[in-house]
């Protein structure tokens, strides 16, 4: 699962080690410490939605994932199209120079990053 952060002004948003979605006990626990560690304010989740805006079945994970979160986390969590993400963020790695088996690892990430600064631009 990728995670981005923002910084305190909540302008910048950054790419950080995704975790690992072995078991939901676990990926609770491992996200609580990132909302710790970052003193988060909200969990923004991504939305996969097809490419005409109508849900797909991955929405309603998304959707389950995020409800489950907000029952079990005290910050808002809150949903935002991820539409298209994906393929810019490989896009992105590979302008940087991202060797082709280290993008494997980061894209999901640097999609987190992207989804969150179109959630953060969204609120003007």
């Amino acid at each position: 699962m990728g995670l981005a952060v923002s910084d305190e002004s909540q302008l910048i948003p950054t790419p950080i080690e995704p975790l690992s979605r072995r078991s939901w006990k676990k990926l609770l626990t491992d996200l609580r410490m990132i909302i710790a560690k970052y003193d988060a304010v909200a969990v923004i989740v991504g939305l996969p939605l097809n490419t005409d805006g109508t849900e797909s079945e991955m929405s309603l994970i998304a959707r389950d994932m995020a409800s489950k979160f907000d029952l079990s986390l005290d910050i808002p969590v809150l949903l935002q199209d991820e539409r298209v993400t994906s393929y810019e963020a490989r896009k992105r790695l590979w302008d940087r120079g991202i060797k082709p088996e280290d993008t494997k690892r980061l894209v999901d990430s640097e999609a987190a990053a992207i989804i969150l600064s179109d959630f953060l631009d969204s609120r003007g």
